[in-house]
């Protein structure tokens, strides 16, 4: 550890992606584990981290007090659940420091709790935290824009492993989303999330998911562009969540520069101005 290495909180620390966050941030030059945090009355309170997530011990004892921490800190990585990402993000905004939101699930209520906090908290929010998936949001866009929806259906297909929680996964809906800003309209009004029974045609115009549920699947998504006598696919597959993790860092590190504001990964990859 050095002077100018970033000292980030990971909360939700006992969970899947807690504990792969704290193996990456053990690992990688330039950030420090300053705190892990659980929720009050966690069976993990007053456990090691490292031990935690297998590494041994480090040093570092998870607690429950996350203001306390983030005052102490520079950044706070957080996949945990809406609610909590909510909390967090307001004491982010009290510390003023970095918050990296990996959580999905969130409604349009939260996401306006996470852009008021963002007026005093540097705040990275994203479906999906990986370099791939981004880009293939910026590909879907482009493929969205150029191919007419009178001639080309959009279809977004996901299966994850079988504990995961909210369907359309946040990745979905962020290619959902990218699909909707190539053609100039609104997701909310134009996407189908279930199809059961005798369902008719299907409508012009409108952008599709399906959602499968499994087995140990960390996240495969595939967008497909279908036309008369043609189909075009792209698709992503994560076959480790340290993917998830080091995107997380990357964006820390990132935002660790800029001044107080809401920011996606498309900003961090610096693939904003070709998603615009």
């Amino acid at each position: 550890m050095s002077g100018s290495d970033m000292k980030l909180v990971v909360v939700g620390a006992a969970g899947r992606m807690g504990q792969t966050l704290i193996r990456l941030v053990h690992t990688t030059p330039g950030v420090v584990l300053h705190a892990a945090i659980e929720r009050e009355g966690s069976p993990f309170i007053g456990k090691d981290a490292g031990e935690l997530a297998g590494l041994g011990p480090i040093g570092v004892t998870v607690g429950d007090d996350p203001l306390k921490a983030f005052l102490e800190a520079e950044g706070v990585l957080d996949f945990t659940s809406p609610a909590a990402s909510v909390t967090f993000s307001g004491l982010a905004a009290q510390a003023r420091i970095v918050h990296v939101i990996g959580t999905t699930g969130c409604s349009t209520d939260d996401e306006a709790k996470f852009e008021a906090a963002a007026r005093h908290a540097r705040i990275i929010r994203s479906g999906n935290m990986s370099l791939g998936v981004n880009l293939l949001s910026v590909l879907t866009e482009q493929a969205a824009r150029a191919l007419g929806p009178d001639a080309w259906d959009i279809e977004i297909l996901e299966m994850h492993h079988k504990h995961k929680v909210d369907a359309p996964s946040g990745t979905a809906l962020l290619l959902g989303n990218a699909a909707a800003k190539g053609r100039g309209i609104d997701l909310a009004s134009h996407s189908v999330r279930v199809r059961d029974g005798h369902t008719g045609a299907r409508q012009a115009g409108t952008i599709g998911f399906a959602t499968l549920r499994g087995g140990s699947v960390i996240g495969d998504h595939s967008v497909v562009l279908a036309g008369e006598g043609e189909l075009i696919t792209l698709s992503h597959s994560a076959g480790d969540r340290t993917i998830f993790a080091r995107g997380a860092l990357t964006a820390a590190l990132w935002a660790r520069r800029e001044k107080p504001g809401f920011y996606s990964m498309l900003d961090v990859l610096g693939l904003s101005k070709s998603n615009s």
